[in-house]
Formats: structure tokens, C-alpha cells, sequence
């Protein structure tokens, strides 16, 4: 049984303020993550080593969006998203 089977899966935005590192200028940005929710109970068809896997199974979120463009009309440049971790657990 693959480790997907355990979760259920979606996308889902969250705003963050954050600084273009090239103008200065701060802003809030929409970072697009997929948010992975642990199921209710095991998938049938499970073994030992599965039930055993399952337990130790946590919610989280994986950042999906790494590079940004800035919101400022003059700059518009691209920088990475720092600061913010690229995996969460909920």
C-alpha cells in the first residue's frame, strides 16, 4: 500500500505577507499548497506493516509555489519564497 493511500489530498491558497528582496516593497502573496489530511480510518486490504505505517501517519502541507513575482507595477521581478517552510504538519 503506497503512503497516498493513507491521505486525502487537495489545493488550497493561504495568504502570506512577504518582502520583494530586490525594491523592499511588502505585500501579501497567494501561496498555493497541497494540503495532504490523514484518512478516518485504514483503506481496506492492509497488513501489519501497513496498520503500523498508518498509525505513525500525520496530517501536513507541501508548498507547491517556490518562485514569486513581486506586485510592485515598477518591479515585477521574480524572487523565492523564503522564510516560509516548503513542508508543514498540521
Amino acid at each position: 500500500m503506497e503512503e497516498r493511500d493513507f491521505f486525502d489530498e487537495r489545493a488550497e491558497q493561504r495568504t502570506h505577507v512577504m518582502t520583494c528582496p530586490h525594491c523592499g516593497q511588502q505585500g501579501e502573496y497567494q501561496i498555493e499548497w497541497v494540503v495532504r489530511r490523514k484518512k478516518a480510518q485504514l483503506p481496506r486490504g492492509a497488513d501489519d506493516r501497513d496498520r503500523a505505517r498508518f498509525a505513525k501517519a500525520q496530517s501536513y502541507m507541501v508548498r507547491r509555489d517556490d518562485p514569486m513575482g513581486c506586485k510592485n507595477v515598477r518591479c515585477r521581478k521574480r524572487f523565492d519564497v523564503v522564510g516560509i517552510q516548503s513542508v508543514a504538519f498540521i
